[in-house]
């Protein structure tokens, strides 16, 4: 399976590179007009070119398997933050982060919802279960931090984002040695709405600024492989951990969304590549956050003739079960589809990572005629896909619906998302979890995609006569509409 060159991956990250690290305190320099709060610069900067050149094995053809074992002794030396405490100093809420070893870090703020972003060198995160799950008790103390999120944000960078109760300002930061335990100390204390305005770093900033739709690369794609490129996109990663399931049996733990629906797609890609007929490529293959446009540059850039995004859904009904899938629409299908469509498309702000405005104004013809053949494609497999599940697992009583999920937006690649159950039925959660369920489960989305690739259903580019025909909610011309249970062919 394929990796393009844009995608991180956990087993693939680079080392933090041990040197030596200064021990004495350097108090924040906080200037009230700067949009990004330098907490500790330390030996990052020197490090940058080592850094760099350890990267470049992620890139690296090594059939061996040795790039893969020489990553993951790297990741053994990475430093671990053990825990995260809050308490109270006076007005002030202090944050001290329990690590193996001496970090750097560098912190700014967001607002709309406010948030503070602390951004470190890649550690491990060796925290317990629910050590993110107590927003009631710290906003009950008063504190100014009500929630956090942490993971890793791109190779050789973790995060840590924090949702502040109201305005604030990092105040100070230390680090701290006691008795061979580092601790890096972050403390905020409240501000006025205007203050902290001031402070905010700018979304559309070179610092952190995506572009929506990213321009194609397909010098990525390999000519010589004349197979369909399918991309399997596992939602979430990283610190976004997406949905959160029930307690398993036998299990203390409860499962994440970004976990469950990575071990589908790598059971999926295994089947798709081993039948020989595709050329399968990841958006991400380890527990990584990947942004919704750069998921959507992945596929462009490889050519992709289909694009599946797989997650995993939850709601307060326990009793909601079966599986749904989703294709891209200007109007939503239905509340349900349109609340999903919101709460998916805020992953990239509540990851920290904000993006540019999305552009709706395109006027070129051909690109709309494109977008309309694609979308008719698209709702074919959707389709097929949902004929196929019914013989494997379960189906929601609203099987199709359609929302404007932005990671769905590719004008030239079929996409859909597959919500593969609901975590918040006990039942389904579990069956997610068992390696027999996806084996049948990739099986049935092998056959849909071995029909979407058939004679009669491949999809090409016709000419500006069939796009004109092609209309977002009908099969592409000549090709049959597939089945889904419990209903008749139109």
């Amino acid at each position: 399976m394929a990796f393009p060159s844009g995608v991180k991956s956990l087993q693939m990250s680079p080392p933090l590179l041990s040197g030596a690290c200064e021990q004495s305190v350097r108090p924040l320099t906080f200037t009230i007009s700067a949009a990004v709060l330098l907490i500790f610069a330390g030996s990052s900067a020197a490090m940058g070119g080592e850094l760099n050149d350890a990267w470049a094995l992620r890139s690296g053809a090594d059939k061996s398997g040795s790039v893969e074992k020489t990553a993951a002794s790297m990741a053994l030396n990475l430093p671990a933050i053990t825990a995260i405490d809050f308490g109270k100093a006076g007005h002030r809420t202090r944050v001290s982060l329990k690590l193996t070893g001496p970090v750097d870090a560098a912190g700014f703020l967001l607002g709309e919802p406010a948030r503070a972003i602390l951004d470190l060198p890649e550690v491990r995160f060796q925290l317990p279960p629910d050590s993110a799950n107590q927003a009631a008790t710290r906003k009950r103390a008063g504190m100014a931090v009500s929630g956090f999120r942490f993971g890793l944000l791109e190779a050789g960078k973790s995060r840590i984002v924090m949702d502040l109760a109201g305005p604030a300002r990092i105040a100070a930061s230390r680090r701290e040695t006691h008795n061979g335990v580092h601790q890096f100390i972050v403390e905020f204390e409240p501000v006025s709405r205007e203050v902290f305005a001031t402070t905010l770093q700018s979304p559309g900033g070179k610092s952190n600024a995506l572009s929506t739709l990213p321009p194609v690369n397909r010098n990525q794609a390999d000519p010589a492989d004349t197979r369909p490129v399918v991309v399997l996109d596992p939602g979430h990663g990283g610190l976004d951990a997406g949905a959160r399931g029930m307690v398993l049996e036998g299990s203390r733990e409860t499962p994440y969304e970004k976990d469950l629906v990575l071990a589908f797609a790598r059971t999926l890609g295994e089947k798709l590549e081993s039948s020989g007929k595709y050329k399968v490529v990841f958006t991400r293959s380890g527990d990584v956050f990947i942004s919704l446009p750069e998921r959507v540059r992945i596929a462009r850039d490889a050519g992709a003739k289909l694009f599946i995004s797989i997650h995993a859904d939850t709601l307060n009904e326990r009793s909601v079960e079966g599986a749904t899938v989703y294709t891209v629409s200007d109007k939503a299908s239905d509340a349900h589809a349109a609340k999903l469509a919101e709460k998916e498309n805020l992953a990239d702000k509540m990851a920290g990572v904000e993006g540019a405005e999305e552009q709706d104004d395109v006027s070129d013809i051909l690109f709309d005629l494109t977008r309309k053949e694609t979308r008719a494609f698209s709702h074919y497999f959707a389709r097929s896909l949902l004929a196929y599940w019914k013989d494997a697992g379960k189906l929601n009583k609203n099987p199709m619906r359609s929302a404007g999920f932005r990671v769905l937006m590719a004008p030239d690649v079929p996409s859909v998302l597959l919500e593969l159950g609901y975590l918040s039925s006990k039942a389904e959660a579990a069956k997610l979890a068992q390696p027999e369920w996806r084996a049948k489960a990739a099986e049935a989305v092998v056959s849909s995609v071995d029909t979407f690739f058939s004679p009669g259903g491949k999809p090409a580019s016709t000419g500006v006569e069939a796009h004109a025909k092609a209309t977002g909610g009908l099969a592409p011309e000549g090709l049959p509409v597939p089945q889904v249970a419990g209903e008749a062919a139109p």
